[in-house]
């Protein structure tokens, strides 16, 4: 029985593999899902799954400890390298009383040309310390650019690089440096722990892979003030939501203290998502923030919403505006007008930049 539902697994991979799929949904009761160039398809040739197949499947790349877990209600993160062809992130999770599971193929480590993002990021690699956030919904690539700006620094600069994720994701071979990366869960018992210890570790460049408390985001932004390059992501739409959004996870009485923290140690912020193309595939849209004089002080000044119009503004030292990125995009012909009207946080302004 195992060998059969080893063979279904690799079947359903390699079908990810031969379609150029990101995706692959489990799910009891239905068929497979697969998702190419941002659509959803089901995998109609192949049965409906049972829970008897997707618990078969699960053994083969995750632990009898995780499996134990989702059978306590527990969402699993996990990661699987399918035979050294495509490394896998996946996630289990219970949904309406039944088990299902999303698996996203993480292709090898590209370029920030492979990925058609701006030179101007590559300028983030270059200091010795502050705090570099790359944000945006789930599923818009936001590992993927980290992965290809620790890269850079991995084949340019002589550095201890520590990344803390759950779980690993982009797997990174040392070249010019030393790089280190601890799984939450596996190396350590949390992101917080694990950054805690880092000043211990004679560390240069910090990646984390996400930042979802408070500790973190404190201990986070004190080692970019400290003498550390920092990276991590948010799940927030924007830049000025991002500040609003590091600055309201803690109490009312901290956040003048983490205002000025975050003015003194923001190198910038970088907001992405990623839109179909009408030549095909998938096509980045950004927005780029990065922290001058007059940032500073509408981030300690609690200003924050004039954020937008700094960045609009902002040309000059390098700042994209998420309109600026879309009317490229219309110009190239990616996507259409009225497309890029959707996708955009302020359509009137797009409009009158036409």
């Amino acid at each position: 029985m195992q060998n059969n539902y080893q063979q279904n697994l690799e079947t359903l991979l390699d079908l990810v593999i031969q379609n150029g799929a990101s995706d692959l949904h489990l799910g009891e009761g239905r068929h497979p899902f697969i998702r190419v160039d941002g659509e959803l398809t089901p995998i109609v040739q192949y049965p409906q799954l049972s829970k008897d197949d997707i618990v078969g499947m699960l053994g083969i790349m995750i632990s009898p400890e995780a499996l134990r877990k989702i059978s306590n209600l527990q969402e699993v993160d996990f990661a699987y390298d399918f035979g050294g062809k495509v490394r896998f992130r996946g996630n289990v999770y219970i949904k309406s009383g039944t088990l299902a599971v999303a698996l996203r193929a993480i292709q090898k480590v590209r370029t920030l040309q492979d990925l058609h993002l701006p030179d101007v990021l590559q300028q983030f690699i270059q200091p010795k310390q502050g705090f570099f956030l790359v944000v945006g919904p789930v599923g818009q690539g936001k590992s993927t650019t980290l992965a290809a700006m620790i890269d850079m620094i991995n084949s340019t600069r002589k550095d201890h690089i520590v990344t803390i994720e759950h779980p690993i994701e982009y797997i990174h071979v040392e070249k010019q440096s030393i790089i280190d990366q601890r799984e939450v869960e596996l190396d350590t018992v949390s992101f917080a722990d694990a950054l805690s210890a880092v000043f211990r570790q004679d560390v240069d460049v910090i990646l984390v892979g996400e930042m979802r408390d408070p500790e973190t985001i404190k201990t986070a932004v004190t080692a970019a003030e400290t003498g550390h390059l920092v990276f991590s992501t948010l799940h927030t739409n924007s830049a000025s939501q991002t500040v609003d959004r590091i600055i309201d996870s803690f109490p009312a009485e901290q956040q003048d203290q983490v205002r000025i923290q975050l003015a003194g140690s923001l190198l910038g912020i970088f907001s992405q998502r990623l839109l179909p193309s009408q030549k095909g595939g998938l096509v980045p849209a950004f927005e780029l923030l990065i922290n001058t004089k007059a940032v500073a002080n509408v981030i300690r000044e609690n200003r924050t919403h004039e954020i937008d119009m700094l960045i609009e503004t902002g040309t000059e030292h390098g700042m994209l505006s998420l309109n600026h990125s879309l009317l490229e995009l219309v110009r190239s012909g990616d996507i259409t007008l009225d497309e890029a009207r959707s996708y955009s946080s302020n359509p009137q302004a797009l409009d009158q930049s036409v």
